[in-house]
């Protein structure tokens, strides 16, 4: 039972790294970039990251079930601000704290400071966040520029290091884009070699936002270090900083929060993320369960705490479209892009390369790429929609069509239009209350198709497309009467299909077909003709199914075959360590044979019984 124990400890603890990454980081690496697994969105509520001062128990999460396109039940909401009274004034409390040293162990801070040996050089730029009067770096390390970015001026003056100070809160930021400071924004982008932030994570509000200001800050290939110390490393003096996450979690759990906050602030923008487990011999470690122990080290003064780090580099952002990974390129832009969580950014990014992709001409093209910042605007108004009745995939459907339309720019006309058409405002008496019960019947996602190419024709100066809008939708009831009357066994859903897609495709773009003329055309259509423009109709629908769903399952192929080929090159260096016959000999400069290792106890080939 003991025994069983002991292995099942030690299976816990095994460093999720395999032995080659180790060897090109510094020591203690425990999480390698494999080993990171991440929830499709943002996990966290609105208290985790408050302190016992700020929690409010108040639920914000709920979402309004409206019903795209339907009048009936469309209504527009309107935000109210909820008035936080508990709010902990960062600079203020730190202000009063300045003369309480942070006083760390120095075995951890050697810890720290050898760690950063391992990343920083001399003539480096280095940023560093939550800055005060030690930055724990490396004897010796001549930096070309130290900025420091802290709530206390004092303690920065203090620190020799640093060659020029901000006082900036990191807790005052702009949602879902970064820290709020024009002195911090002031520095550029792409400009620092490293960004450093110890012992602050523990202390933050909204790390998102701060990690996005970092992504920003860092040259590309730079690399943001993050240490922290264990969660009761210095409880007695800062306590009523500390946040939810940093109370309620363990050591543990403290490194993949840590992680997260990398992940959910730019993605696939931060590469080669790991975590570290740095703490200096006989400290309370991670897998400590509060025994009595565990109780007797943390009362011992003389016992150091645990101390880790997680850390990744900034991504190399694509800087021209590459027309042989358009999708890549797309990516990299979608990094930064607020609003938008992992999981929709993932699924939009082939829908939009699909969509580029079947543009004619460069110039649309080149609009299409131009209205990317769109996309905010567009899931600001999706976030508030049902995800059942309109799925995640639909939504990604809609963005995509839409930016692929070069009419779209994503002016507040076409926003509003969007809103009036989802039903998330209270649609237009001329317009989008028609629309929306003469095309009742329709499924949600022929909806979505049609309200995509109707959006981009609002917001024209041109009269001639406001005829047109005027003569699409006093079109639909005389059109749907003609195509019953030609097909009286064809579906509701299918008449209002086929009957809003001619009439748009014909009537909404100027100086195609006037009313008129589209009415002397559909009436020679036959049923057989009617009949054959749905099938091809439906014929078009699968066949893009089919496309999208070739399309991601090459791009799962391509991965696993990286992965197994990455797999293939491992097992094979391994057994060319194990194996090998020759080395080279530094004495005499030459490659020589040598007789690969035995195996057994102490490698006289010798196998016991039960094991080594």
């Amino acid at each position: 039972m003991i025994r069983r124990m002991r292995n099942e400890k030690e299976a816990k603890n095994m460093p999720m790294a395999n032995p080659d990454e180790a060897k090109k980081e510094a020591p203690g690496l425990r999480v390698g970039v494999n080993a990171w697994k991440w929830p499709p969105v943002w996990p966290y509520d609105n208290n985790f990251f408050k302190r016992k001062s700020e929690m409010t128990g108040k639920n914000n999460a709920a979402n309004p079930m409206l019903n795209m396109m339907n009048p009936m039940d469309a209504f527009e909401k309107k935000d109210v601000p909820e008035v936080d009274e508990n709010v902990f004034d960062s600079l203020k409390w730190w202000e009063e704290k300045k003369d309480v040293i942070t006083d760390l162990d120095e075995r951890v801070a050697a810890k720290i400071s050898s760690h950063y040996s391992f990343y920083l050089r001399d003539g480096m730029s280095v940023l560093e966040l939550g800055a005060a009067e030690n930055s724990y770096l490396p004897e010796g390390l001549k930096l070309n520029r130290h900025v420091g970015v802290g709530a206390v001026k004092s303690q920065m003056e203090s620190n020799p290091s640093i060659t020029e100070s901000l006082v900036v809160d990191l807790n005052d930021v702009v949602e879902d884009e970064g820290i709020k400071s024009v002195e911090l924004a002031a520095l550029g982008r792409d400009t620092f070699d490293a960004v450093l932030m110890a012992n602050t994570i523990d202390f933050l509000n909204n790390p998102r936002e701060v990690f996005k200001s970092a992504w920003r800050a860092l040259k590309p290939g730079g690399i943001m270090i993050v240490p922290f110390l264990a969660k009761n490393a210095y409880v007695d003096k800062f306590d009523d900083a500390f946040t939810k996450q940093w109370r309620d979690m363990t050591d543990d759990q403290h490194m993949w929060v840590a992680g997260s906050f990398f992940q959910f602030s730019a993605g696939e923008g931060w590469e080669g993320l790991k975590g570290f487990d740095i703490s200096p011999e006989g400290a309370k470690k991670l897998d400590d369960e509060g025994g009595v122990l565990s109780k007797l080290k943390q009362v011992d003064k003389d016992v150091p705490p645990g101390a880790y780090v997680v850390q990744a580099r900034k991504n190399f952002e694509a800087e021209e479209v590459d027309e042989s990974d358009i999708e890549g390129y797309i990516k990299s832009k979608m990094w930064m892009l607020p609003t938008l969580e992992d999981r929709d950014k993932k699924l939009v990014t082939p829908r939009l390369a699909r969509a580029y992709e079947a543009l004619d001409t460069e110039e649309e093209k080149e609009k299409m790429l131009g209205h990317f910042d769109s996309l905010p605007k567009i899931y600001a108004s999706l976030i508030k929609m049902d995800q059942f009745a309109f799925t995640f995939s639909m939504q990604a459907q809609l963005a995509a069509d839409l930016l692929g339309d070069p009419d779209f720019t994503g002016s507040d006309i076409q926003i509003n239009n969007m809103k009036m058409g989802l039903g998330l405002r209270k649609p237009s008496a001329d317009f989008w209350a028609p629309v929306g019960k003469l095309t009742a019947a329709m499924k949600p996602e022929d909806k979505v198709n049609l309200l995509a190419y109707i959006v981009p024709r609002f917001g024209s100066d041109n009269p001639a497309q406001q005829e047109s809008l005027s003569a699409f939708v006093s079109g639909l009831e005389p059109t749907f009467a003609v195509i019953r009357s030609k097909c009286p066994n064809m579906k509701e859903a299918d008449v209002q299909l086929v009957g809003s897609e001619l009439l748009a495709a014909e009537v909404l773009t100027p100086g195609r077909s006037s009313r008129e003329e589209f009415a002397l055309w559909l009436g020679a259509l036959t049923d057989v003709d009617l009949e054959f423009i749905l099938a091809k109709r439906n014929s078009f629908k699968q066949d893009a199914t089919k496309e999208l769903e070739a399309f991601q399952k090459k791009r799962e192929d391509d991965a696993q075959a990286i992965t197994d080929r990455r797999t293939k090159i491992q097992e094979q260096v391994t057994y060319a360590r194990e194996n090998r016959t020759t080395i080279f000999n530094p004495r005499t400069g030459k490659i020589e044979q040598v007789e690969p290792p035995k195996k057994g106890i102490f490698g006289t080939g010798i196998e016991l019984p039960f094991g080594n």
